[in-house]
């Protein structure tokens, strides 16, 4: 049983981004594995939306573990890799998942986000919300995702690196993110700035 009220309180609200979360999350636990004790599972998300906190709550994929990549293709599509045996399957949102779109729903979006809605907008925009939310979960699996046995290529684990004083700033940075100037270890910020007086 996924833990639906977590994952709402861990991002904020419910909303239908977070419902996709939850439902590839749902699909990755059922056929890759259980939560991820340290970084067996790996999540490759295409997308920086809602759903990805859902994806880190309940699979324990997470930034911080190295084991959660993000591949900035503004894509419902969620890569699932167990390193143990290589099993990897992709989770693709289908374009039809939706059917048509709610008109007032798309614009109580718009007005609430330009923050020129009246509260009883707002309102019904919160319930409109919500019932889209409980669509995304209701909706058969087949109906919202493609679900497809990928080969991917498993991620190496994290590395830990050695934290280096920037001679600019004198803030800690990764080795491995730092460049060498005039002799000197800059942190990327201050090395950009460092390139853009020359």
């Amino acid at each position: 049983m996924l833990d639906i009220q977590g994952t709402r309180s861990f991002h904020g609200h419910m909303c239908p981004g977070l419902a996709i979360g939850i439902r590839a999350a749902e699909i990755a636990l059922r056929e890759i594995g259980p939560h991820s004790a340290d970084e067996e599972i790996v999540a490759v998300v295409e997308t920086d939306m809602c759903g990805v906190d859902a994806i880190q709550y309940l699979t324990g994929c997470t930034f911080g573990k190295g084991n959660l990549i993000h591949l900035d293709y503004g894509k419902s599509a969620f890569t699932f890799i167990r390193r143990s045996d290589g099993k990897a399957l992709r989770i693709v949102m289908r374009p039809d998942a939706w059917g048509e779109r709610d008109p007032e729903h798309t614009r109580l979006f718009a007005r609430v986000r330009s923050g020129e809605a009246t509260s009883a907008e707002r309102a019904r925009f919160e319930t409109l919300h919500q019932d889209r939310a409980q669509q995304v979960l209701d909706l058969p699996e087949a109906v919202l995702f493609e679900v497809v046995p990928v080969e991917a290529r498993i991620p190496e684990p994290a590395r830990i690196h050695r934290s280096l004083a920037c001679a600019t700033c004198g803030e800690i940075a990764m080795e491995t993110r730092t460049r060498n100037y005039g002799g000197e270890v800059l942190c990327l910020p201050c090395f950009e700035a460092a390139v853009r007086r020359v």
